[in-house]
């Protein structure tokens, strides 16, 4: 009997947006090096980061994850960062005014873990600024967004220290075991809805059911729709297809008429 092959390695992504200190940034590169495993590989990502990220501080906080620290990739924007993954999950620490339904962690964790039964592609976990968290615009590129209990008179975490929580979470729910199979097919990556939701922009610009002063508004409604259908590659690839030949339809119309 030939040996069972071994399971591939899950990648996971810990992105943070314009991190602005260096000590953070060293603790969480330390944090990657203390939960990666045979089964899951974590890789740091930095977002337009507003520190050096290899100073002597950062490297003083990252000790055994000073390799970490060395290979992180720097990104100019988080649609870049993300482009490749396929399960994003985003924390926020507003609790009111998210515009997706924030998970607890148990449940955001398994939900991760569900996806990355039935893909290759990358993970994500995005944390935001120290000083202002993410965007309504950056918390709708993720799947899932993800709130900490903290006490309610004060919510915001330590950067670092949220990432500590969040990654210890993950470790807990998967146990050791491997990832269970995902419910329904798999998401596609985001650099791929992006793609087509900037064609599906330009079209309705073009039609005039959007308008320059209100499009950013209207866009995060679809995106927000479309994360809750948790769309499939095909399924992002159909829309893509309609969205392009409509617009050729449109611009052949007005050259014709």
């Amino acid at each position: 009997m030939n040996p069972q092959a071994p399971l591939p390695r899950q990648r996971l992504a810990v992105v943070l947006v314009e991190p602005l200190g260096p000590l953070n940034v060293g603790s969480v590169a330390r944090l990657c090096a203390n939960y990666s495993s045979a089964a899951l590989g974590i890789e740091l990502r930095l977002v337009a980061p507003r520190c050096d990220h290899r100073s002597a501080e950062a490297e003083r906080m990252a000790v055994h994850g000073s390799p970490v620290l060395q290979q992180a990739r720097l990104f100019a924007d988080l649609a870049a960062a993300l482009g490749d993954c396929a399960a994003v999950v985003a924390t926020s620490g507003r609790g009111e005014g998210d515009p997706l339904p924030p998970l607890g962690l148990e449940p955001a964790m398994a939900w991760l873990l569900a996806q990355s039964g039935a893909t290759e592609a990358p993970l994500a976990l995005v944390f935001g600024r120290e000083d202002r968290g993410l965007s309504a615009a950056e918390l709708l590129q993720a799947g899932q967004v993800l709130q900490l209990p903290t006490g309610p008179a004060y919510r915001s975490l330590n950067l670092s220290h949220a990432v500590a929580v969040v990654l210890h979470g993950l470790h807990q729910a998967a146990g050791g075991a491997p990832a269970p199979p995902a419910q329904g097919p798999p998401l596609a990556p985001r650099g791929t809805i992006e793609a087509m939701l900037g064609d599906a922009e330009a079209l309705l610009l073009e039609v005039g059911f959007l308008h320059p002063h209100t499009a950013a508004a209207r866009m995060a409604k679809l995106r927000a729709l479309l994360q809750r259908a948790g769309l499939a590659p095909e399924e992002v690839a159909l829309l893509r297809g309609m969205v392009r030949q409509c617009r050729w339809a449109a611009g052949h119309s007005s050259q014709t008429s």
